[in-house]
């Protein structure tokens, strides 16, 4: 075992579990205020029930065996039979291996959270992402990386999740959507329930994504540097060129935007944060950024789906955006161990022509089982909640809480006037104070 490995990797774990609470902080300051316990909770929970699935069926299914390169078997129920102190090629244990891959099977299905937000019953999400994960997520994994996989085999590189992650959570996102339809008034601006709580999800989110892709070496070696320096530099060119946009289009930055094109320059660079180059990821951040600007702008309204916080806008668009790119800017020097390197970079279009196949693949796949998976769940249970609980907030009618029900309200404030009588008195007197 490789300490230093090893460590780097543990460290590179923690990063990624970090991410979900962020994301739901992103996601919990986006929605309604009537729907943010039941979106924090959608996708916090499933750490716990990702984890229980990767134990009993994830890893096995991922990574033992092979059946038509496109699962493995279920040899290893529980982890029962590995050796998890065997160490890999870069010296880390197995054990250590399962756990990071574990983190990337929480996050994925919390992605996909974002589009259902506000109409979704919480019980049908949660079999929806056990199916999914078995009959999905699992397969995919296995299909990219592991050794046997269909996807592998005919030369796909996808460096830390833009097919396996964010093109199959954005499809997800994107076939959920259709199937639930519309939320009432959906048209109608929402009204964001906490703009610093977007600002912490979205910082959190990057600094745990450095564990996402720089993890993804699984070691400390100059592909985690560069995936370091691609994912940093791909950010801020997408951020950037989301703010311009926005300037240009209505006059005004917004925060909203800003923290959007943040997360489309990490979605587009994570398929390919190690094996391009600087310029590469420059130039990919920008790409992804303003393919995702104009679906979410221009294309969504004219589909008219119901896709809720542009789960598929962002990471679906710029996962396809990402993994195509890959085939123009992937670099042998960058990085040895690919085949072959992009179009720009020498290779002519062999390797594109390999991450499009891989794309539509994943795109076709995905989409069909998640079809497959709601039809069947929707003959055994409702999909979606009762218009009298949409319009009440599915705080209350899904989970009987509210976000900030502990705090006092002006009418509060008024119909107990006596109990703050002295309170107000002397809030008023300092106000009087340093007025004067």
């Amino acid at each position: 075992m490789n300490a230093a490995n090893t460590s780097f990797l543990v460290l590179a774990s923690i990063l990624v579990l970090f991410m979900t609470p962020g994301l739901a902080f992103f996601y919990g300051g986006l929605v309604s205020k009537r729907n943010v316990v039941n979106t924090m909770l959608s996708v916090f929970f499933i750490c716990g029930l990702a984890i229980i699935l990767w134990i009993s069926f994830g890893y096995t299914l991922s990574f033992s065996g092979d059946h038509a390169g496109v699962i493995g078997n279920l040899n290893h129920f529980f982890h029962r039979g590995i050796d998890l102190t065997t160490v890999t090629a870069t010296k880390i244990p197995v054990g250590l291996y399962s756990i990071f891959q574990m983190m990337f099977a929480i996050i994925t299905p919390a992605l996909f959270v974002g589009a259902v937000l506000g109409r979704m019953r919480f019980k049908f999400l949660l079999w929806f992402i056990v199916c999914w994960s078995i009959l999905v997520y699992y397969p995919m994994v296995h299909m990219v990386w592991s050794p046997h996989g269909i996807l592998v085999a005919i030369g796909t590189i996808d460096f830390a999740g833009g097919t396996v992650v964010h093109i199959n959570a954005g499809v997800t996102a994107l076939i959920l959507s259709m199937f639930l339809g519309h939320r009432i008034n959906y048209q109608q601006a929402t009204k964001h329930y906490n703009l610093p709580w977007v600002l912490l999800g979205t910082a959190i989110l990057w600094i745990g994504w450095y564990g996402f892709n720089a993890g993804s070496a699984l070691a400390i070696n100059n592909i985690a540097v560069q995936a370091t320096m691609t994912t940093t530099v791909a950010t801020a060119s997408a951020m950037i060129a989301w703010l311009l946009i926005d300037i240009y289009r209505t006059g005004k930055p917004t925060l909203v935007g800003v923290c959007t094109g943040t997360l489309c320059g990490l979605v587009g660079i994570t398929p390919a944060a190690g094996y391009v180059t600087i310029v590469g990821a420059f130039i990919i951040g920008i790409v992804a950024t303003l393919t995702s600007y104009v679906f979410v702008n221009v294309v969504k309204p004219k589909l008219g789906i119901d896709d809720a916080l542009d789960a598929f806008g962002c990471h679906g668009v710029s996962g396809i955006v990402g993994s195509l790119a890959t085939g123009f800017f992937a670099s042998r020097t960058v990085n040895p161990s690919i085949d072959a390197s992009g179009l720009f970079y020498g290779g002519g279009w062999h390797l594109f022509s390999i991450q499009l196949v891989a794309t539509v693949a994943t795109i076709s796949f995905v989409g069909v089982m998640v079809a497959v998976i709601v039809v069947v769940l929707k003959a055994i249970m409702p999909m979606r909640v009762s218009a009298a609980e949409e319009r009440e907030g599915l705080d209350l009618g899904e989970h009987g809480e509210q976000a900030d029900y502990m705090v006092a309200r002006d009418n509060e404030i008024g119909h107990y006037q006596k109990e703050f009588t002295g309170q107000l008195a002397k809030l008023n007197k300092q106000a009087g104070m340093h007025n004067n």
